[in-house]
């Protein structure tokens, strides 16, 4: 579901599978994980599993990902590329640097979040406008999770380009339904729901416009979100 959210020059790949063959990672990416438990070396290879289709959705050769502060992956000269995972779903997304300045896509499972951290990644306003926290199986969407997701997709656009942390209160998002409040809606939950957001930057950095935009999707059981920003985003914003 993550290729619904790219445009067109964005090489992305999916799966749900919890793990792969062995033999997929090179060897300086298993030398990474090689005391890590069962479920960090499943997330890590079937990430890079897709990582590995994405760049031959560019044309590249396989090639290793590692990784660097905060786990930012290392990408091949003139690539730009994120990661994601969670239980269910992985996803890589990769595109040329001529193309793209950066981008960040998120998955998460379509589900509350777990109690305190609604409070500690949402500023008050946010609060206000997702409203308060829709039961778990009442078939209705989790602004939540949502909120969390692409504020997630937002840090992974935001810090390979500034090596600045952003908390999750130092960006203000607002969210536009596209798809129709009823759209999807049924007995299994929301089987479809998608729209856009804003989030506005408060901690700022020159390198990127002060509001970033995204868009998401539940579809599934599972949220995700993606950020992208382009090289000309300045000559963008002033036309």
């Amino acid at each position: 579901m993550i290729e619904l959210l790219l445009p067109a020059d964005v090489s992305s790949a999916a799966t749900r599978a919890e793990t792969v063959p062995d033999g997929t990672l090179f060897p300086e990416e298993e030398a990474l994980i090689a005391r890590s438990v069962d479920k960090r070396r499943n997330d890590f290879a079937t990430a890079r599993a897709c990582a590995r289709r994405a760049m031959a959705g560019l044309g590249l050769p396989p090639v290793a990902v590692l990784h660097g502060h905060r786990g930012k992956p290392l990408w091949p000269e003139g690539i730009v590329g994120t990661l994601t995972h969670c239980a269910g779903y992985r996803a890589a997304a990769l595109a040329r640097a001529s193309d793209v300045l950066s981008l960040g896509i998120d998955a998460e499972p379509h589900a509350p979040l777990p109690t305190g951290v609604r409070e500690l990644v949402t500023l008050p306003a946010e609060r206000e406008r997702i409203g308060p926290p829709a039961p778990e199986g009442a078939g209705e969407i989790h602004w939540d999770r949502i909120l969390f997701s692409a504020k997630e997709s937002v840090f992974k656009t935001w810090y390979p380009v500034t090596g600045v942390e952003l908390d999750f209160v130092e960006a203000d998002l607002t969210f536009h339904r596209t798809d129709g409040p009823e759209s999807g809606a049924g007995a299994q939950g929301p089987a479809a729901a998608e729209g856009t957001f804003a989030a506005r930057l408060l901690l700022t950095d020159p390198a990127l416009p002060t509001t970033l935009h995204g868009r998401w999707r539940v579809e599934d059981d599972i949220v995700a979100t993606a950020v992208l920003v382009r090289p000309d985003w300045r000559e963008r914003n002033e036309s």
